[in-house]
């Protein structure tokens, strides 16, 4: 501090602190080697308060109001700096103001998941945030606990500390609570309230701080179990899913058919949905068919056979397929064939469904 520095500090005597931030906690007044003259004028405005701190022990402590510097209203200072009939020169005195309104734009949040069992989920992990005010309720135990001798102390200096502690006692809460996750949405307010004295108690002897509001925003599942709970949540609203099924269909053959650009694949991809749809409908519980209708004749072709080559069998085959094998040359004509109603297998080329027509001879030479 230079020449003008210190004259301008002896020249003043008004001990003031004009609050023009949101987020300051504690102030200490600046003086030339902590000197205050004889009769300095206190002001301590609403919302403040004045701290006199002499080489490391805390003394006297005001109020809001415009105070005059004396050994009357000085009795602890007085004791310590050995005053017993007044004073008429400086002394040495460090002052500091400590905000006693409530900064409310604070958030808190999880760091990491909470860990916890449900009943309807089994383990899961949640994560939650919110807001909370704090509030300096006891300016002796700040400035012993958490400010020391910093000549300013701001609110980011402590949030980290209260995250952790509401991050801990939230934490402690659910796992006492055992309240279901999807239930909690309906517990906020009163979580809110638990979570406030709980964090309240632990911080206002010890700190000389206070939470007079917190508020729970939202607690949140990972977004797989949210993802699943949505799922759960649209099968419940769709109802009977064959149903639904059905209608799908119908939508999806109806837009079919309104698209002329489909061709073939369309017209064969509704006639695919219409047999998906009868097989859907007949097989439905409590269908009942024509009176009289009877099951459809086999498909023609000499019923249905299976064919066995290198100790592997194949098939069903029609008649017509093994026929199209056989002058393909993919059956083997020492292949073996069965069929409903044989008693064991046959060599394919010994069945005369399958055994080339011996030729009739030819005609006569002219």
């Amino acid at each position: 501090m230079g020449f003008f520095d210190k004259l301008r500090a002896e020249l003043i005597d008004i001990i003031e602190w004009i609050d023009d931030s949101r987020h300051t906690l504690v102030w200490r007044f600046p003086r030339y080697r902590n000197q205050i003259k004889h009769g300095a004028q206190l002001i301590v405005r609403p919302g403040q308060m004045a701290v006199f701190v002499h080489r490391g022990e805390l003394a006297d402590v005001f109020e809001p109001g415009h105070y005059k510097l004396t050994t009357d209203n000085l009795p602890i200072l007085s004791t310590l700096q050995g005053w017993k009939y007044g004073f008429d020169s400086p002394f040495k005195s460090e002052v500091y103001f400590v905000s006693t309104r409530q900064i409310t734009d604070l958030k808190w949040g999880t760091p990491n998941p909470i860990m916890m069992r449900d009943a309807d989920f089994g383990p899961i992990r949640l994560r939650a945030f919110g807001t909370y005010v704090l509030k300096a309720t006891e300016p002796r135990a700040l400035l012993k606990e958490l400010v020391g001798t910093d000549g300013e102390f701001e609110t980011d200096e402590v949030t980290e500390l209260m995250r952790s502690m509401i991050s801990t006692s939230l934490a402690d809460i659910l796992g006492e609570s055992n309240i279901a996750a999807l239930d909690l949405a309906g517990k906020y307010r009163d979580l809110s309230d638990q979570l406030r004295t709980h964090v309240a108690e632990r911080i206002d002897d010890e700190y000389g701080l206070d939470i007079p509001q917190l508020f729970i925003v939202n607690i949140s599942l990972p977004e797989e179990v949210e993802k699943a709970i949505d799922t759960r949540s649209s099968m419940g609203v769709i109802g009977d899913m064959g149903r639904y099924q059905q209608f799908q269909m119908g939508k999806a053959m109806l837009a079919a058919a309104d698209n002329p650009s489909g061709g073939g694949a369309a017209e064969g991809m509704g006639l695919g949905m219409g047999f998906a749809m009868a097989n859907q409908m007949v097989n439905a519980p409590g269908f009942q068919g024509q009176a009289g209708m009877s099951a459809p004749p086999p498909p023609p072709g000499g019923g249905v056979w299976h064919v066995s080559s290198n100790g592997s069998s194949e098939g069903p085959y029609t008649a017509q397929q093994i026929m199209q094998g056989l002058a393909a040359g993919q059956v083997p004509a020492n292949a073996y064939a069965w069929t409903q109603g044989m008693p064991a297998w046959s060599p394919i080329n010994e069945i005369p469904q399958f055994s080339a027509p011996t030729p009739p001879p030819p005609p006569p030479a002219n």
